[in-house]
């Protein structure tokens, strides 16, 4: 069996900059980087979750609550909704994209990215053509992944769903405070007590 990292959402919309910065967010981009680099087998492999939204309906808001509704972010194809430079994307094996239609905060609602669109990988080898649209659920199960790490952004939403589908579907899971970022502290501060109500590992670096 096997052991996977999945860095949620660490894109520029939500980094310092950003239309939907998380305080800290450029900073956990980096963080995340040098983790991977310093932990040379440790994980089998390693997942990226970006928001990839098209017309994603009431999760746009002019006016938003900031609950449900939010300044538009991470519109498909924009620089926003690119993977923040600090993030290496040369240790990412897999990108999945969620949320074209609906607002999607938990990376198992992703689909795996066409190779050709994402920097990752043998910058020399040739894309494959996937007709089917491969959820991260079914790229973890074809690798034998029986073990999930997640972390990232942000702590209170996206982090925290990733979490709670990957063990509700049967993964033993773990979060990394110290390499995720909240919009606020308290909803991280929640988002921690809820995952790990649930089954969730809270591990330090």
């Amino acid at each position: 069996m096997a052991r996977a990292l999945i860095i949620v959402d660490v894109q520029n919309d939500f980094c310092e900059g950003g239309s939907l910065a998380v305080p800290g967010g450029a900073d956990v981009a980096g963080e995340i980087t040098d983790y991977v680099e310093s932990s040379a087998g440790r994980y089998d492999l390693v997942a990226a979750t970006q928001d990839w939204h098209i017309d994603p309906g009431a999760h746009f808001s002019e006016t938003p609550d900031f609950v449900d509704s939010w300044p538009r972010h991470c519109v498909a194809g924009t620089q926003g909704a690119q993977l923040h430079p600090d993030l290496d994307t040369e240790l990412v094996d897999a990108v999945f994209r969620k949320g074209q239609y609906e607002a999607a905060y938990s990376g198992f609602e992703g689909v795996l990215a066409p190779e050709e669109e994402v920097p990752t990988g043998d910058p020399e080898a040739e894309p494959e053509s996937n007709e089917e649209t491969l959820s991260l659920d079914d790229w973890l199960r074809e690798n034998d992944v029986d073990e999930v790490v997640v972390v990232g952004l942000a702590a209170d939403y996206c982090v925290r769903a990733t979490a709670l589908d990957a063990v509700a579907a049967g993964y033993t899971t773990a979060v990394i405070p110290e390499l995720t970022r909240g919009i606020t502290r308290q909803g991280a501060l929640a988002a921690w007590a809820e995952v790990e109500d649930a089954g969730v590992e809270i591990i330090d670096l």
